[in-house]
């Protein structure tokens, strides 16, 4: 029965998923912005992940992130003849949408639910990463001599987690009954990030907490600062 109930389910995504890319190819059609089709594609979306062209497209990490810019590149790919590339990369690759939508905007055309899976991504992933980046650069300003990249990152991870990098690792893996590699994927490094936000969050006591995003914060806000400039 489970079988058959999961069988069912994975028709039901696929279904949807065939009905947004149909939405976002018609309104583009009758006119409307691809960029605005587009989010409205997204909205529409089921599957939390899937193999397109032989590659693995994972929307859904660690079943609570939603990395909304990932499905945008799977469904740019169904409508790249008639979008401009340089639009395409600008948002793909800088995250600078053609049209501006305010916060509220944006959160009423993606739907309640998956701009709460996005907000998952925004703090679990991407400012967890902010948080990595930042450490790394006050490891490398205290330090009085010059250090090897990987050393930078360990100090780092111990600094944030007060475990290295690879012991960290490992331990998301045996976790999520992952292999062990000696690489690791962009995908599964993203999932490994979310899980080191949780596991940080479940580890440290509240004013770290608010630290640590603040210092995240003020980074990511620096580089979009110049970015804009």
């Amino acid at each position: 029965m489970a079988d058959i109930s999961e069988s069912g389910e994975k028709a039901a995504a696929l279904a949807g998923d065939a009905h947004a890319i149909q939405y976002l190819k018609d309104a583009i059609r009758n006119g409307h912005h691809w960029y605005l089709a587009l989010l409205g594609a997204i909205r529409l979306w089921k599957s939390p992940e899937e193999t397109y062209n032989g590659e693995l497209y994972r929307y859904l990490i660690g079943g609570q992130a939603f990395d909304w810019l990932r499905l945008a590149e799977r469904l740019c790919e169904e409508i790249k003849e008639h979008v401009s590339e340089n639009e395409i990369v600008a948002l793909l690759f800088f995250d600078r949408p053609p049209v501006k939508l305010t916060e509220a905007e944006f959160k009423e055309i993606l739907g309640p639910s998956k701009y709460r899976a996005y907000l998952n991504y925004l703090y679990g992933v991407l400012i967890e990463q902010a948080l990595i980046l930042a450490n790394i650069y006050e490891v490398r300003k205290k330090s009085l001599v010059p250090l090897k990249p990987d050393d930078e990152m360990e100090r780092a991870y111990c600094r944030i987690y007060r475990s290295g990098q690879e012991e960290l690792l490992e331990t998301f893996r045996k976790e999520m009954k992952y292999p062990r590699l000696k690489s690791i994927t962009f995908s599964e490094m993203k999932e490994f990030t979310y899980w080191l936000f949780k596991y940080r969050v479940r580890k440290s006591e509240k004013p770290k907490i608010a630290s640590d995003t603040k210092k995240a914060l003020t980074l990511m806000y620096r580089k979009m600062s110049n970015r804009a400039v």
